[in-house]
């Protein structure tokens, strides 16, 4: 069984946040691994509601705001909604994936949690006016 650690970073290698996921097995897809991803942080937030969600992608009628996002009222939100929309993001570059030293091309491509246990997901952000 592996343990992995899931790394936030900035475009330019700021850490943004980190923690680890224990028990997984060895290999796991791109898909796989952010569905736990999504699933854990959804599960950090809805043991203990708020109006700010800190998560990979903004729920839906959420405002964007400085390290996360804005819920219009206090709720829990769904993981599997939250999944897709991270799916979505992830084929359309809103972030990529680092695996090691491998950006992951592929919401199917399989990663070896023996090798690189250390995934950095890397939001990007869109420049204003352009």
């Amino acid at each position: 069984m592996a343990t992995v650690t899931f790394r936030d970073e900035t475009a330019t290698g700021k850490a943004l946040a980190e923690w680890e996921v224990a028990g997984l097995p060895d290999r796991m897809t791109v898909r796989e691994l952010i569905r736990l991803r999504v699933r854990e942080e959804v599960a950090r937030h809805n043991a203990r509601p708020g109006d700010r969600f800190n998560g990979l992608v903004r729920p839906d009628d959420a405002e964007t705001e400085l390290n996360g996002y804005r819920l219009r009222e206090t709720r829990r939100i769904d993981w599997e909604r939250q999944a897709e929309i991270a799916e979505r993001a992830f084929l359309s570059n809103g972030f990529f994936v680092l695996a090691g030293d491998c950006q992951a091309e592929d919401l199917d491509e399989v990663v070896d949690l023996t090798a690189d246990p250390d995934l950095v997901f890397i939001k990007l952000v869109a420049l204003v006016g352009g």
